[in-house]
């Protein structure tokens, strides 16, 4: 039961960790903007997109913290650089207006296809240098050596089914983004798209700050 109770924790931990920082909710209205208009086009980025974050996050479970470690990189420090990039294409997105429409006829065209599904789709748009560094504190929090392997094996399956789960809804949410839209209108769309932009440099602005604490707390002990 005990063990049932944490595969729980440890699938809500995940996804509710990294659900709001992905927010492929906000993030669908700036999908469509940024992808052609061909429903079929959409499809085939929308799965590219969460294929690619959930490798993405998942990779960075595993090994993001190993890596720190081998180049001596503090996780305060990849917030602060992760939340300067959150904040700076956030900034970038609140501001343009022209812009969008030049990367969306960049985008619009059929052998470019699986090259925009990375980028900017999944990175830096929907998995981010705040998702990224999220997913990595998570993988830091791994059970110690001396633990069971079943205990081991089942809450890393449970942290893999949270990850599965936020892949399956930026699927949803991308895949129908036409939809959503198609409700908001043009002029709703924009608004939403505003305020996703300003909700994602709050977030930029909140993991800087989160680093900082970090970075100046010993000293101010």
């Amino acid at each position: 039961m005990n063990d049932i109770v944490s595969a729980a924790n440890a699938f809500l931990l995940v996804f509710a960790g990294l659900f709001p920082i992905v927010n492929p909710i906000g993030g669908a209205p700036i999908f469509l903007r940024l992808t052609s208009a061909t429903p079929t086009d959409r499809l085939a980025l929308a799965r590219g997109v969460a294929l690619n974050s959930f490798l993405l996050l998942l990779g960075s479970m595993i090994v993001g913290s190993h890596v720190l470690e081998f180049f001596g990189i503090t996780l305060p420090i990849v917030r602060v650089a992760g939340g300067s990039v959150v904040a700076a294409f956030a900034w970038q997105l609140l501001h343009s207006n022209e812009e969008l429409e030049d990367r969306r006829s960049v985008t619009d065209h059929t052998p470019g296809a699986d090259v925009d599904a990375f980028y900017p789709l999944t990175m830096p748009l929907t998995v981010g240098p705040g998702s990224i560094s999220v997913a990595i504190t998570l993988g830091s929090q791994r059970p110690a050596g001396g633990a069971a392997f079943g205990d081991f094996a089942l809450l890393a399956m449970a942290a893999v089914a949270g990850l599965a789960a936020v892949a399956a809804s930026i699927y949803v949410c991308y895949r129908f983004a036409g939809n959503l839209v198609a409700v908001l209108g043009r002029r709703g769309t924009s608004v939403v798209m505003r305020l996703s932009a300003f909700i994602l440099l709050c977030i930029g602005l909140q993991i800087i700050w989160n680093g900082y604490i970090a970075l100046t707390a010993p000293a101010a002990g």
